[in-house]
């Protein structure tokens, strides 16, 4: 089973643990450094966002009627939970939560996590207002999709940078395909796919489902909502995923043209890219050591040659599969080393810096210089192609 389905128990991903125009000048990437505070006796902290906006947070409760849920077939609507970052001119507020109690302790034991409070990871300090105001409309929109039984709420350090930085961010949870989803009536969704996952064609599955829960999503967020109407540009959207939820962002954009762009952190593909025309819209591979060319995982190499746009394949040698996520933040929390040979700060740092100057770059037309090739500030960041890494 690739290693994009099924992740090593948090054990293995956090040490000892069982447990992202015109003729303008070129713009500088912007620095997004972080410096993350957990100690072992308490809750982690994500590292505060850079940039010019302070950022709120909603969630957002959607129900598909068009479609049953594809692991409950005899649950005739699809019910997703979704979870919106973006700048505001708040200054004091209610902190975001990170996940619920219960989220926290199903997804700990699903790791397989002991000696630590249940409750541990819904105790994580996030940097986002709830329920805050947005500022600014027709703002370019990512959607953030997790890794398999990863919750939404993993992706939240990337999420505050780039909301952080003027965008709207939506976390999609896949219901069913993590360990826990909350939904506002306190039902909890469990991890029903968990069950498949050494099915023959489960990624193919998967990738397809995230495929058309982004397409609804993407109706609901710039349909005629009251609320959310003009703050999202349509024209101006873009998918990054880890794990699965990279593949998935390539499964989107070949079945969704309004995704622009996307970004697959670590993920292998499932998605069969069309043999005749490829697929032209930007794509950045970001990657783990599993990833460079002639590694263990050559779904890469496979699809590089169809891609026929803006293509960028980059490798981080000394990072771990979950090094994308905000999992290497909590290994201070449990008294635990980081994963992979990277710190927690500077894997953070790495995704922010490199995600952001990609969207940047497809979606707001700036040029990013530390997309065409190796930059000293970021050494151990290697640029791939078929024959090697640099």
């Amino acid at each position: 089973m690739s290693h994009a389905l099924r992740p090593r128990p948090l054990l293995l991903a956090v040490g000892a643990m069982v447990l992202a125009a015109g003729c303008a000048a070129p713009a500088p990437p912007r620095t997004v450094a972080a410096t993350s505070s957990p100690s072992p006796t308490g809750p982690p902290a994500l590292p505060a966002p850079p940039g010019p906006h302070r950022v709120g947070s909603t969630t957002l409760h959607l129900k598909d009627a068009s479609r049953s849920d594809p692991w409950v077939p005899e649950v005739k609507v699809r019910e997703l939970m979704v979870t919106l970052w973006y700048p505001t001119e708040a200054r004091t507020g209610k902190r975001a939560p990170y996940m619920s109690a219960r989220e926290s302790e199903l997804t700990l034991k699903g790791k397989r996590v002991t000696g630590v409070p249940y409750d541990l990871l819904s105790r994580t300090r996030t940097n986002a207002f709830a329920g805050a105001e947005p500022a600014g409309r027709a703002l370019p929109l990512v959607v953030l999709s997790p890794g398999f039984t990863m919750p939404r709420g993993t992706l939240t350090a990337l999420a505050e940078g780039l909301a952080a930085a003027g965008y709207v961010v939506a976390g999609i949870d896949h219901t069913h395909e993590n360990y826990a989803t909350t939904f506002p009536d306190g039902r909890v969704a469990e991890c029903v796919a968990c069950d498949s996952d050494t099915d023959p064609g489960f990624g193919t599955k998967v990738v397809g489902v995230r495929a058309a829960d982004v397409s609804f999503v993407l109706d609901r967020l710039t349909g005629p909502d009251a609320r959310w109407k003009g703050l999202v540009d349509r024209t101006k959207i873009a998918m990054v995923g880890q794990s699965i939820g990279g593949a998935s962002a390539v499964a989107a954009m070949l079945a969704d043209r309004r995704v622009r762009a996307g970004v697959d952190m670590d993920g292998t593909t499932y998605a069969r890219i069309p043999k005749k025309g490829g697929l032209a819209r930007p794509l950045l591979f970001l990657g783990s050591a599993g990833h460079r060319p002639g590694g263990r995982d050559n779904s890469w190499e496979r699809d590089w040659k169809l891609l026929t746009g803006w293509k960028r394949w980059l490798v981080l040698p000394g990072a771990d599969h979950q090094s994308f996520t905000d999992v290497p933040l909590f290994a201070g929390a449990l008294g635990l080393g980081a994963p992979g040979e990277t710190s927690a700060a500077r894997s953070v740092e790495i995704a922010r810096t490199y995600v952001l100057a990609f969207l940047d770059h497809h979606l707001r037309g700036t040029p990013q210089p530390l997309l065409d090739g190796p930059s000293p500030r970021y050494p151990e960041v290697l640029h791939c192609a078929l024959k090697g890494c640099a």
